[in-house]
């Protein structure tokens, strides 16, 4: 059985006309509940608490976004809006997602989905940008470490579009293992395969950019034949996904070709992957804005995560050149 986190005010972050609105929700709540919830344990989300925010994000630009938030919002930048009750979803999104963390590493269930709104990956420390206010998964992340007792926690994300503020916010960090598989170029420009972090987090940044076009054999490659090997070496405590649906075949604002059996493939893989070293899965919606097949690709993914079927297996050369980057991330085992 695994948690679904949710709660009321991701519907109030109102956006308007907007790719990023509550019909997003309404679609997976719609598409779960006809199917009977999946045996899903529903839990709502907690606000975050100020010391949560502040392990990721600068303390002038919480307080600005909240400001602004009860002010009324308005546009941000060209992409991000937000409205009077969007900060108290944010707190709530980014709650949740460190609640999971926890209740995930003190032996509650194998996996939690987060379905909550604003979603995170895009925010930096001290900007806001692509729909995102904070970064939940990065908040979750630190707080697993700070809090649930983790040391290393892994972070796949697939959305289509690179996660710069999760990388950014990490990048110094060798207790954190970003891996992005995201469409290039695209926005936000971010997230080359040259790019592997700084400092004392070099080496824990992996990049693995696709062409327009790639659909589930180039995705699904690239988690079993890259990402699992490394992880296998390194160890994580926690996995947690950035999952974007926005590199659905149907989505409109890029140019992907994954469907659902594309998402349960990468869960199914990252649930044996997960068994294997006896760690859970966290789940954080992110992108995805085509609201029947984001909704059909969140059931496969939970389904796939709650089962024990095997997945198709990807073939390795659909994985290209990130296939040679296995050898040289596999070191951090090491570090």
């Amino acid at each position: 059985m695994g948690l679904y986190v949710h709660h009321p005010t991701s519907y109030e972050h109102d956006t308007s006309p907007h790719p990023e609105n509550a019909g997003r929700l309404r679609a997976i709540e719609g598409e779960l509940e006809r199917q009977g919830w999946l045996g899903l344990r529903r839990v709502e989300a907690p606000a975050a608490r100020r010391e949560q925010l502040l392990r990721v994000h600068e303390l002038d630009y919480v307080r600005a976004i909240e400001g602004f938030c009860v002010k009324g919002g308005g546009m941000i930048d060209a992409d991000t809006v937000v409205s009077e009750r969007s900060w108290e979803a944010a707190l709530h999104a980014a709650g949740g997602a460190a609640w999971a963390a926890e209740a995930l590493l003190g032996g509650a269930e194998r996996f939690a989905f987060c379905a909550l709104r604003p979603p995170g990956h895009h925010a930096e420390r001290a900007r806001a940008m692509g729909f995102c206010l904070i970064n939940n998964v990065a908040v979750a992340a630190a707080h697993a470490i700070e809090v649930g007792g983790a040391q290393r926690v892994l972070v796949l994300d697939w959305d289509v579009h690179h996660g710069n503020g999760t990388e950014s916010i990490f990048a110094g960090s060798s207790e954190l293992l970003y891996a992005s598989i995201h469409q290039w170029p695209l926005y936000p420009g971010t997230g080359p395969a040259s790019y592997e972090g700084e400092g004392l987090g070099r080496g824990f940044t992996l990049n693995m950019p696709v062409a327009p076009g790639a659909g589930d054999a180039e995705f699904c490659a690239l988690v079993e034949h890259v990402v699992g090997p490394i992880a296998r070496a390194w160890r994580p405590d926690l996995v947690a996904i950035s999952a974007g649906y926005d590199s659905h075949r149907d989505d409109p604002l890029a140019d992907c070709e994954v469907d659902e059996g594309g998402y349960a493939t990468m869960a199914a893989t990252v649930r044996l992957l997960a068994d294997e070293l006896d760690v859970p899965v966290l789940v954080c919606l992110e992108g995805g804005y085509a609201p029947a097949a984001l909704a059909r690709s969140v059931a496969a993914t939970i389904t796939a995560l709650d089962g024990d079927a095997e997945p198709q297996p990807a073939d390795p050369a659909a994985a290209g050149r990130h296939l040679e980057r296995v050898g040289r991330f596999s070191a951090l085992a090491g570090r």
